[in-house]
């Protein structure tokens, strides 16, 4: 198995919707820092799992697209609890959404919150 990964960090707000979210119902901001790591079981005839400028091009974008929003404001959010969980699901969509993968079989998404919390999305493809 082969797999690539790439981070970028990007500053972000949001506020929670869940019932009685105290103070992170508010608007607020988080560094968050964005891992992706793609996976596969092999490599394409240039013995690439991925480009890895295509992934960095990727997500220079999709961070660049997030960086300094408001979660809470974006269509992917709409009528959803903006969590770092879901965060982690949206962007990648995104990045899916502006890679060639055909010799990637996984997509892990992971979001570490202000040094303080991680959590992950990670899918077949």
């Amino acid at each position: 198995m082969y797999s690539v990964s790439v981070s970028r960090s990007i500053i972000a707000q949001h506020y929670l919707t869940v019932p009685d979210p105290g103070s992170e119902g508010d608007r607020h901001s988080h560094q968050f820092t964005v891992e992706a790591t793609l996976r596969g079981p092999e490599v394409n005839e240039y013995e690439y799992l991925v480009d890895i400028d295509d992934l960095v091009d990727a997500m220079d974008t999709v961070a660049a697209f997030y960086g300094d929003r408001t979660l809470n404001d974006l269509p992917a959010f709409a009528g959803s609890n903006p969590s770092a969980e879901r965060f982690a699901r949206v962007f990648g969509d995104r990045l899916l959404e502006r890679l060639e993968t055909d010799t990637v079989t996984e997509l892990r998404v992971e979001i570490e919150e202000d040094d303080v919390a991680r959590v992950a999305h990670e899918r077949s493809l």
